[in-house]
Protein backbone atom coordinates (compact mmCIF):
# COMPACT_ATOMS: atom_id res chain seq x y z
CA UNK A 1 0.00 0.00 0.00
CA UNK A 2 1.42 3.01 -0.55
CA UNK A 3 1.77 6.12 1.39
CA UNK A 4 -0.72 8.24 0.15
CA UNK A 5 -3.26 5.23 0.52
CA UNK A 6 -2.12 4.90 4.00
CA UNK A 7 -2.86 8.70 5.02
CA UNK A 8 -6.03 8.44 3.28
CA UNK A 9 -6.86 5.49 4.79
CA UNK A 10 -6.66 6.69 8.34
CA UNK A 11 -7.96 9.20 7.21
CA UNK A 12 -11.33 7.16 6.16
CA UNK A 13 -10.77 5.16 9.26
CA UNK A 14 -11.63 8.05 11.42
CA UNK A 15 -14.81 9.38 10.35
CA UNK A 16 -16.06 5.78 8.98
CA UNK A 17 -19.39 6.72 9.49
CA UNK A 18 -19.57 10.36 7.10
CA UNK A 19 -17.13 8.64 5.16
CA UNK A 20 -20.12 5.88 3.97
CA UNK A 21 -22.27 9.18 2.45
CA UNK A 22 -19.07 11.19 0.63
CA UNK A 23 -19.09 10.61 -2.78
CA UNK A 24 -17.53 13.13 -5.81
CA UNK A 25 -18.36 13.19 -10.08
CA UNK A 26 -14.96 12.38 -11.71
CA UNK A 27 -15.20 13.47 -15.35
CA UNK A 28 -12.13 11.94 -17.33
CA UNK A 29 -10.55 12.02 -20.90
CA UNK A 30 -10.62 8.66 -23.25
CA UNK A 31 -6.79 8.38 -22.76
CA UNK A 32 -4.57 5.96 -21.32
CA UNK A 33 -3.94 7.74 -18.41
CA UNK A 34 -7.62 8.69 -17.52
CA UNK A 35 -8.14 4.88 -18.19
CA UNK A 36 -5.43 4.17 -15.36
CA UNK A 37 -7.24 6.55 -13.10
CA UNK A 38 -10.64 4.41 -13.44
CA UNK A 39 -9.18 1.18 -13.51
CA UNK A 40 -7.43 2.39 -9.89
CA UNK A 41 -9.70 4.62 -8.40
CA UNK A 42 -11.19 1.20 -6.18
CA UNK A 43 -7.88 1.38 -4.50
CA UNK A 44 -8.84 5.16 -3.43
CA UNK A 45 -12.36 4.17 -2.80
CA UNK A 46 -11.35 1.63 -0.16
CA UNK A 47 -8.80 3.30 1.14
CA UNK A 48 -10.67 7.12 1.77
CA UNK A 49 -14.04 5.93 2.00
CA UNK A 50 -14.84 8.54 -0.85
CA UNK A 51 -17.73 6.97 -3.88
CA UNK A 52 -15.96 8.34 -7.22
CA UNK A 53 -18.59 7.95 -9.87
CA UNK A 54 -16.78 7.94 -13.07
CA UNK A 55 -17.70 9.43 -16.93
CA UNK A 56 -14.99 9.02 -19.24
CA UNK A 57 -15.78 10.96 -22.94
CA UNK A 58 -14.19 11.60 -25.43
CA UNK A 59 -11.99 14.84 -25.47
CA UNK A 60 -14.31 17.01 -27.75
CA UNK A 61 -17.18 15.73 -26.02
CA UNK A 62 -15.62 16.20 -22.79
CA UNK A 63 -14.80 19.89 -23.34
CA UNK A 64 -18.41 20.47 -24.68
CA UNK A 65 -20.12 18.60 -21.55
CA UNK A 66 -18.02 20.52 -19.03
CA UNK A 67 -18.42 23.81 -21.15
CA UNK A 68 -22.40 23.34 -21.24
CA UNK A 69 -22.98 22.22 -17.79
CA UNK A 70 -20.47 25.06 -16.17
CA UNK A 71 -22.10 27.70 -18.63
CA UNK A 72 -25.86 26.64 -17.29
CA UNK A 73 -24.38 26.56 -13.96
CA UNK A 74 -25.91 22.99 -13.59
CA UNK A 75 -22.60 21.13 -13.03
CA UNK A 76 -22.44 18.74 -10.11
CA UNK A 77 -18.80 17.77 -11.46
CA UNK A 78 -16.13 17.73 -8.82
CA UNK A 79 -12.76 17.11 -10.42
CA UNK A 80 -12.14 16.77 -14.09
CA UNK A 81 -9.33 15.81 -16.01
CA UNK A 82 -8.67 18.95 -18.58
CA UNK A 83 -6.49 20.42 -21.73
CA UNK A 84 -4.51 23.46 -20.65
CA UNK A 85 -4.07 24.86 -23.81
CA UNK A 86 -6.88 23.83 -25.68
CA UNK A 87 -9.65 25.32 -23.15
CA UNK A 88 -7.43 26.41 -20.04
CA UNK A 89 -7.63 30.23 -20.63
CA UNK A 90 -11.28 30.21 -21.70
CA UNK A 91 -11.99 27.78 -18.06
CA UNK A 92 -10.00 30.31 -15.87
CA UNK A 93 -11.70 33.20 -17.72
CA UNK A 94 -14.95 31.97 -17.24
CA UNK A 95 -14.11 31.31 -13.37
CA UNK A 96 -14.44 27.10 -13.87
CA UNK A 97 -11.42 26.28 -12.07
CA UNK A 98 -10.94 26.42 -8.40
CA UNK A 99 -6.92 27.75 -7.65
CA UNK A 100 -4.73 24.63 -6.22
CA UNK A 101 -3.19 26.50 -3.71
CA UNK A 102 -1.29 25.04 -1.10
CA UNK A 103 -0.37 22.08 -2.66
CA UNK A 104 3.66 21.22 -4.22
CA UNK A 105 4.12 21.76 -7.50
CA UNK A 106 7.99 21.90 -7.20
CA UNK A 107 8.06 18.58 -9.07
CA UNK A 108 7.27 19.94 -12.15
CA UNK A 109 9.38 21.57 -14.90
CA UNK A 110 8.83 25.63 -15.21
CA UNK A 111 7.52 25.35 -18.63
CA UNK A 112 5.18 22.52 -18.09
CA UNK A 113 3.86 24.94 -14.90
CA UNK A 114 3.76 27.79 -17.32
CA UNK A 115 0.44 26.95 -18.78
CA UNK A 116 -1.54 25.38 -15.77
CA UNK A 117 -1.08 29.13 -13.52
CA UNK A 118 -2.40 32.14 -14.35
CA UNK A 119 -1.89 35.38 -12.08
CA UNK A 120 0.73 33.42 -10.33
CA UNK A 121 -1.49 30.70 -9.22
CA UNK A 122 -2.09 27.12 -10.02
CA UNK A 123 -5.08 25.73 -11.38
CA UNK A 124 -4.65 22.74 -12.90
CA UNK A 125 -2.22 19.91 -11.72
CA UNK A 126 -0.38 18.71 -14.79
CA UNK A 127 -0.76 15.22 -15.86
CA UNK A 128 0.82 14.25 -19.00
CA UNK A 129 3.54 15.98 -21.04
CA UNK A 130 3.88 15.27 -24.59
CA UNK A 131 6.88 16.71 -27.11
CA UNK A 132 7.53 16.46 -30.56
CA UNK A 133 9.53 13.66 -32.28
CA UNK A 134 10.93 12.07 -35.11
CA UNK A 135 9.99 8.51 -35.57
CA UNK A 136 11.87 6.49 -37.65
CA UNK A 137 12.12 3.08 -39.62
CA UNK A 138 15.90 1.91 -38.73
CA UNK A 139 15.80 -0.65 -41.29
CA UNK A 140 14.44 1.25 -43.93
CA UNK A 141 17.35 4.27 -43.34
CA UNK A 142 19.91 1.53 -42.68
CA UNK A 143 19.15 -0.23 -45.95
CA UNK A 144 19.25 3.60 -47.53
CA UNK A 145 22.86 3.83 -46.02
CA UNK A 146 21.06 7.02 -43.99
CA UNK A 147 21.87 8.30 -40.63
CA UNK A 148 18.84 9.41 -38.85
CA UNK A 149 18.35 13.01 -39.67
CA UNK A 150 19.27 15.88 -37.38
CA UNK A 151 18.79 18.98 -39.04
CA UNK A 152 15.73 19.91 -41.37
CA UNK A 153 18.27 19.86 -45.05
CA UNK A 154 18.73 16.23 -43.33
CA UNK A 155 15.01 15.41 -42.92
CA UNK A 156 13.65 16.42 -46.67
CA UNK A 157 16.88 14.12 -48.35
CA UNK A 158 15.96 11.17 -46.11
CA UNK A 159 12.62 11.82 -47.31
CA UNK A 160 13.45 11.92 -51.01
CA UNK A 161 15.60 9.04 -50.90
CA UNK A 162 13.02 6.42 -49.54
CA UNK A 163 9.85 7.49 -51.20
CA UNK A 164 8.36 5.32 -53.52
CA UNK A 165 4.92 4.35 -54.47
CA UNK A 166 4.88 2.05 -51.80
CA UNK A 167 6.18 3.80 -48.70
CA UNK A 168 5.65 7.18 -48.28
CA UNK A 169 9.35 8.95 -47.23
CA UNK A 170 7.50 11.30 -44.23
CA UNK A 171 4.31 12.09 -42.85
CA UNK A 172 2.69 14.25 -40.51
CA UNK A 173 -0.46 15.40 -40.06
CA UNK A 174 -1.96 17.26 -42.99
CA UNK A 175 -5.44 17.51 -41.76
CA UNK A 176 -6.58 21.37 -41.00
CA UNK A 177 -6.36 22.31 -37.30
CA UNK A 178 -5.43 19.03 -36.44
CA UNK A 179 -1.52 19.45 -38.33
CA UNK A 180 -1.21 23.20 -36.29
CA UNK A 181 0.07 21.38 -33.43
CA UNK A 182 2.62 19.07 -35.20
CA UNK A 183 3.23 22.67 -37.73
CA UNK A 184 3.85 24.10 -34.76
CA UNK A 185 7.98 22.64 -34.12
CA UNK A 186 8.73 23.71 -37.54
CA UNK A 187 7.34 27.16 -37.45
CA UNK A 188 9.42 27.94 -33.66
CA UNK A 189 12.76 26.17 -35.99
CA UNK A 190 12.45 28.70 -38.73
CA UNK A 191 12.45 31.11 -35.81
CA UNK A 192 8.41 31.85 -36.08
CA UNK A 193 5.69 32.24 -33.87
CA UNK A 194 1.80 31.94 -34.10
CA UNK A 195 1.57 35.42 -31.71
CA UNK A 196 3.97 37.54 -30.25
CA UNK A 197 2.42 39.48 -27.23
CA UNK A 198 -1.05 38.82 -28.08
CA UNK A 199 -0.88 39.51 -31.72
CA UNK A 200 -0.98 36.78 -34.46
CA UNK A 201 2.32 36.55 -36.15
CA UNK A 202 1.74 33.93 -38.60
CA UNK A 203 2.27 36.08 -42.25
CA UNK A 204 5.78 36.94 -41.18
CA UNK A 205 8.67 35.47 -43.04
CA UNK A 206 9.87 32.93 -40.66
CA UNK A 207 6.12 31.66 -40.44
CA UNK A 208 5.43 31.04 -44.50
CA UNK A 209 8.82 29.70 -44.48
CA UNK A 210 7.83 26.94 -42.20
CA UNK A 211 4.67 26.92 -43.85
CA UNK A 212 5.60 26.03 -47.02
CA UNK A 213 8.78 23.84 -46.00
CA UNK A 214 6.08 21.24 -44.18
CA UNK A 215 3.93 21.44 -47.44
CA UNK A 216 6.47 20.85 -49.73
CA UNK A 217 7.68 17.87 -47.42
CA UNK A 218 4.01 16.31 -46.94
CA UNK A 219 2.80 17.03 -50.79
CA UNK A 220 5.74 15.61 -52.10
CA UNK A 221 6.89 12.70 -49.65
CA UNK A 222 3.54 12.12 -47.79
CA UNK A 223 1.00 9.66 -48.32
CA UNK A 224 -1.94 10.16 -50.42
CA UNK A 225 -4.60 12.21 -48.86
CA UNK A 226 -2.52 13.62 -46.32
CA UNK A 227 -4.62 16.30 -45.88
CA UNK A 228 -7.27 14.52 -44.79
CA UNK A 229 -5.21 12.68 -41.92
CA UNK A 230 -4.01 13.13 -38.50
CA UNK A 231 -2.52 10.85 -35.90
CA UNK A 232 -5.22 8.28 -36.20
CA UNK A 233 -4.86 8.20 -39.64
CA UNK A 234 -1.38 8.25 -39.87
CA UNK A 235 -0.95 5.68 -37.28
CA UNK A 236 -1.97 2.69 -39.07
CA UNK A 237 -0.13 3.13 -42.16
CA UNK A 238 2.95 3.60 -39.98
CA UNK A 239 1.96 0.42 -38.08
CA UNK A 240 1.42 -1.27 -41.55
CA UNK A 241 4.76 -0.29 -42.67
CA UNK A 242 3.76 2.23 -45.19
CA UNK A 243 5.77 5.32 -43.56
CA UNK A 244 9.49 5.80 -43.27
CA UNK A 245 9.79 8.49 -40.81
CA UNK A 246 7.04 10.32 -38.51
CA UNK A 247 6.74 13.60 -37.41
CA UNK A 248 4.17 13.82 -34.50
CA UNK A 249 4.13 13.76 -30.27
CA UNK A 250 6.31 10.79 -28.02
CA UNK A 251 2.78 9.85 -27.09
CA UNK A 252 2.68 7.25 -29.36
CA UNK A 253 5.65 5.19 -29.27
CA UNK A 254 4.05 2.66 -26.99
CA UNK A 255 1.36 2.17 -29.78
CA UNK A 256 4.42 1.96 -32.12
CA UNK A 257 5.96 -0.71 -30.57
CA UNK A 258 3.30 -2.78 -29.36
CA UNK A 259 3.25 -6.38 -31.10
CA UNK A 260 -0.75 -6.88 -31.21
CA UNK A 261 -0.97 -3.55 -33.04
CA UNK A 262 1.97 -3.17 -35.30
CA UNK A 263 3.88 -5.01 -38.16
CA UNK A 264 6.61 -3.61 -37.55
CA UNK A 265 9.18 -5.42 -35.33
CA UNK A 266 9.99 -3.09 -32.06
CA UNK A 267 13.73 -3.31 -32.90
CA UNK A 268 13.46 -1.54 -36.50
CA UNK A 269 11.07 1.30 -34.89
CA UNK A 270 13.22 4.24 -33.70
CA UNK A 271 12.33 7.32 -31.85
CA UNK A 272 15.23 10.63 -32.14
CA UNK A 273 15.20 14.07 -31.07
CA UNK A 274 13.17 16.31 -33.77
CA UNK A 275 15.27 17.81 -35.91
CA UNK A 276 16.88 21.46 -35.70
CA UNK A 277 15.57 23.89 -38.43
CA UNK A 278 17.55 26.66 -40.22
CA UNK A 279 17.23 29.00 -37.18
CA UNK A 280 16.99 27.14 -33.77
CA UNK A 281 16.09 23.33 -32.30
CA UNK A 282 13.13 23.89 -29.96
CA UNK A 283 10.36 21.84 -30.36
CA UNK A 284 7.46 21.68 -28.68
CA UNK A 285 6.60 20.46 -25.17
CA UNK A 286 3.12 20.47 -23.46
CA UNK A 287 1.10 19.69 -20.97
CA UNK A 288 -1.71 17.80 -23.11
CA UNK A 289 -3.54 17.33 -20.03
CA UNK A 290 -3.83 17.83 -16.41
CA UNK A 291 -6.62 17.31 -13.87
CA UNK A 292 -8.20 20.54 -12.05
CA UNK A 293 -10.56 20.70 -9.66
CA UNK A 294 -14.22 22.52 -10.31
CA UNK A 295 -15.27 26.27 -8.68
CA UNK A 296 -18.41 25.18 -8.39
CA UNK A 297 -17.82 21.93 -6.75
CA UNK A 298 -19.32 21.46 -3.24
CA UNK A 299 -16.36 19.06 -2.11
CA UNK A 300 -13.59 20.59 -2.39
CA UNK A 301 -12.27 19.01 0.11
CA UNK A 302 -13.03 15.78 -0.91
CA UNK A 303 -12.09 16.47 -4.81
CA UNK A 304 -8.42 17.85 -3.82
CA UNK A 305 -7.83 14.36 -1.78
CA UNK A 306 -8.85 12.41 -5.21
CA UNK A 307 -6.66 14.89 -7.22
CA UNK A 308 -3.36 14.56 -4.41
CA UNK A 309 -4.06 10.59 -5.31
CA UNK A 310 -4.62 10.90 -9.08
CA UNK A 311 -1.40 13.42 -9.39
CA UNK A 312 0.88 10.84 -6.98
CA UNK A 313 4.36 9.95 -7.56
CA UNK A 314 2.96 6.45 -7.20
CA UNK A 315 -0.20 6.94 -10.00
CA UNK A 316 2.92 8.84 -12.02
CA UNK A 317 5.17 5.63 -12.10
CA UNK A 318 2.83 3.42 -12.94
CA UNK A 319 1.93 5.01 -15.73
CA UNK A 320 4.92 5.63 -17.27
CA UNK A 321 5.65 1.75 -16.98
CA UNK A 322 2.81 1.93 -18.94
CA UNK A 323 4.41 3.98 -21.51
CA UNK A 324 2.53 7.27 -20.65
CA UNK A 325 4.79 10.15 -20.81
CA UNK A 326 4.06 12.11 -17.26
CA UNK A 327 5.06 15.22 -16.03
CA UNK A 328 6.14 15.14 -13.06
CA UNK A 329 9.91 15.29 -13.28
CA UNK A 330 11.03 12.47 -10.31
CA UNK A 331 9.76 9.36 -12.18
CA UNK A 332 12.32 10.51 -14.96
CA UNK A 333 15.07 10.17 -12.33
CA UNK A 334 13.59 7.16 -10.78
CA UNK A 335 16.00 4.50 -11.93
CA UNK A 336 13.58 1.45 -11.31
CA UNK A 337 11.42 3.34 -13.73
CA UNK A 338 13.68 4.72 -16.19
CA UNK A 339 15.47 1.44 -16.87
CA UNK A 340 12.23 0.06 -18.53
CA UNK A 341 11.78 2.63 -20.55
CA UNK A 342 13.09 3.40 -24.25
CA UNK A 343 16.13 5.51 -24.20
CA UNK A 344 15.29 7.29 -26.83
CA UNK A 345 12.35 8.50 -24.93
CA UNK A 346 14.34 9.23 -22.59
CA UNK A 347 16.65 11.40 -24.28
CA UNK A 348 14.27 12.93 -26.43
CA UNK A 349 12.47 14.56 -23.46
CA UNK A 350 16.03 15.28 -21.19
CA UNK A 351 16.22 17.45 -24.77
CA UNK A 352 12.65 18.71 -25.00
CA UNK A 353 12.00 19.56 -20.74
CA UNK A 354 15.76 21.69 -21.75
CA UNK A 355 15.35 23.74 -25.04
CA UNK A 356 11.23 22.75 -25.60
CA UNK A 357 8.81 25.86 -26.04
CA UNK A 358 5.78 25.26 -23.82
CA UNK A 359 3.09 25.38 -26.74
CA UNK A 360 1.73 23.92 -29.75
CA UNK A 361 -0.70 26.21 -30.94
CA UNK A 362 -2.01 29.44 -30.37
CA UNK A 363 -2.42 30.28 -26.63
CA UNK A 364 -5.37 32.33 -26.79
CA UNK A 365 -9.38 31.82 -25.99
CA UNK A 366 -10.77 31.18 -29.21
CA UNK A 367 -8.10 28.51 -30.06
CA UNK A 368 -10.33 26.13 -31.85
CA UNK A 369 -11.22 29.02 -34.36
CA UNK A 370 -7.96 30.24 -34.62
CA UNK A 371 -6.41 26.68 -35.45
CA UNK A 372 -9.26 26.67 -38.12
CA UNK A 373 -7.82 29.63 -39.88
CA UNK A 374 -3.80 28.20 -39.90
CA UNK A 375 -5.24 25.04 -40.90
CA UNK A 376 -6.38 26.86 -44.46
CA UNK A 377 -3.02 27.41 -44.69
CA UNK A 378 -1.74 24.57 -44.42
CA UNK A 379 -3.61 22.68 -46.57
CA UNK A 380 -2.80 25.16 -48.87
CA UNK A 381 0.78 24.80 -48.75
CA UNK A 382 0.43 21.08 -48.63
CA UNK A 383 -1.87 20.95 -52.02
CA UNK A 384 0.43 23.03 -54.24
CA UNK A 385 3.96 21.75 -52.11
CA UNK A 386 5.30 24.49 -50.25
CA UNK A 387 4.63 26.91 -53.78
CA UNK A 388 1.14 28.18 -53.22
CA UNK A 389 1.13 32.06 -55.79
CA UNK A 390 -1.05 33.30 -53.07
CA UNK A 391 -0.19 31.60 -49.80
CA UNK A 392 1.36 35.16 -48.55
CA UNK A 393 -2.30 36.62 -49.46
CA UNK A 394 -4.40 33.81 -47.51
CA UNK A 395 -1.99 34.63 -44.34
CA UNK A 396 -2.19 38.04 -44.39
CA UNK A 397 -6.29 37.63 -44.52
CA UNK A 398 -6.05 34.89 -41.72
CA UNK A 399 -3.89 36.50 -39.82
CA UNK A 400 -6.60 39.73 -39.88
CA UNK A 401 -9.64 37.24 -38.76
CA UNK A 402 -6.71 36.24 -35.87
CA UNK A 403 -6.38 39.08 -34.45
CA UNK A 404 -10.16 40.17 -34.54
CA UNK A 405 -10.74 37.35 -32.27
CA UNK A 406 -8.22 38.27 -29.67
CA UNK A 407 -9.53 41.88 -30.31
CA UNK A 408 -13.38 40.04 -29.36
CA UNK A 409 -11.81 38.35 -26.19
CA UNK A 410 -10.08 41.16 -24.69
CA UNK A 411 -6.60 38.91 -25.10
CA UNK A 412 -5.13 41.25 -28.11
CA UNK A 413 -2.07 42.83 -27.46
CA UNK A 414 -1.85 40.77 -23.91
Amino acid sequence: MTRLLVVLLALGSSTSAMAQAREIRVLLANHPYGDLLKSAAPEFEQASGIKVNIESLQEGQLTTKLTTEFATKSSSVDVFMTRPLQEGKMFYKNGWYEPLTGLDFSDYPPNVMSVASFGGRPYICPLVTEWQVLYYRKDVLQKAGIKVPTTFAELEAAARAVNSEELAGIASRGKGAAAVTQLSSYLYNHGGLYLDKGVAVFDRKPALEAIRFYGKLLGTYGPKGITSMSWENIMPLFQAGKIAMWTDASVFYGQLVDPAKTQIPAENVGIATFPAGPKTNSPFIVTSWGIAVAKQSKHKDLAKQFLQWATSKELAARGMLANITMARSSVWADKAVVSKINPGLVETRVFAAKNGYPLDRPYMSAVGEARDLIGELIIESINTKGASPSLEKLAEQNVGKVNELLQDTGEYGQ
